[in-house]
């Protein structure tokens, strides 16, 4: 829902706010990636980290046969584990996905908004938004205006957000800073509480398209201020980091790093999110490793 800010008031608020301790920060981060977790511990860490997976493909090769073949992993990954959260796609392809996925339970989610760069016209990012949804998208995963926001700009960046919000009507809305492109944890936690403000159900971590992706430090930093927005406004926000994650073992960091700051009340695919692609199949393969005590061929997990 947000806060009920103006835009003027929105960008004063972010602009006030205190600068970021980067050496603290990273620390922290540092710290709670060597934490260590049991076998039992990992087990179920292993499931609820593949419960939480947005499995993605977003290429230009893309065809209803590949989105098919994703979803049908999406509902069954593999035998006894869980299904993942959503199915993320172009929206082109939502339609299909919607139908593959219909009463299984588990999302469609959709980039829209001229995903990955974001530069085009807002009436275009509008009517990309309004048609996924049409086509049966139950989230949608928006880019930021970055130009707008690194010259400045914060209250067209907050409009755009409120705009996109109001297009997607029912479907949740992940906010997709590009951290990458902030550069500056000042930046990340200015850009985290404005889109927050604005109404974004999730803010994102990247779209996956750029050099620098999810790392754990800057999720922290994401994970610290949806905790404090929560505490300021009694508005919960989701955390999803994306891009660069391909291994359980930093799967599992992420999980530790929602554990100790955000705690219980985040610790479910309806508040935390993985975007990742190759994600799943680490995933699978460390479960089995787990249940039979040794590793399956490479040829036990679909290639996507």
């Amino acid at each position: 829902m947000g806060s009920i800010m103006s835009g003027a008031e929105a960008a004063s608020l972010v602009r006030s706010l205190p600068g970021v301790d980067a050496v603290g920060l990273e620390a922290r981060a540092a710290s709670l990636g060597t934490r260590s977790v049991k076998k039992d511990s990992k087990a179920r860490a292993i499931d609820l980290a593949i419960s939480m997976i947005d499995l993605t493909t977003l290429e230009g090769a893309d065809t209803p046969g590949k989105v098919r073949t994703l979803c049908a992993k999406a509902v069954r990954p593999d035998p006894g584990a869980p299904p993942v959260a959503a199915v993320c796609v172009y929206p082109s392809m939502v339609a299909t996905a919607a139908e593959a996925l219909r009463g299984t339970g588990v999302k469609v989610a959709s980039v829209a908004t001229g995903f990955p760069a974001g530069q085009v016209p807002l009436e275009v990012r509008l009517n990309d938004t309004e048609a996924a949804v049409k086509a049966g998208a139950d989230e949608i995963d928006m880019v930021v205006n970055r130009g707008a926001f690194l010259s400045g700009d914060l209250e067209r960046v907050f409009h755009e957000i409120k705009a996109v919000k109001a297009a997607a009507a029912e479907a949740r809305l992940k906010v997709i800073l590009e951290t990458g492109e902030l550069v500056t944890y000042d930046n990340v936690r200015r850009a985290s509480f404005l889109a927050m403000h604005a109404g974004a159900d999730f803010i994102k971590t990247s779209t996956g398209k750029v050099g620098v992706n999810a790392t754990l430090p800057v999720t922290l930093l994401m994970m610290q201020a949806v905790r404090d927005f929560r505490a300021a406004t009694g508005t919960q926000v989701g955390v999803k980091p994306a891009g660069g994650i391909r291994n359980t073992k930093d799967a599992i960091k992420y999980l530790v790093c929602v554990n100790e700051v955000l705690g219980d009340d985040w610790l479910s695919d309806h508040w935390f999110r993985f975007g990742a692609s190759s994600l799943l199949n680490d995933l699978l393969m460390q479960r089995q490793k787990l249940t039979t005590g040794r590793y399956s061929g490479p040829d036990y997990v679909t290639v996507d």
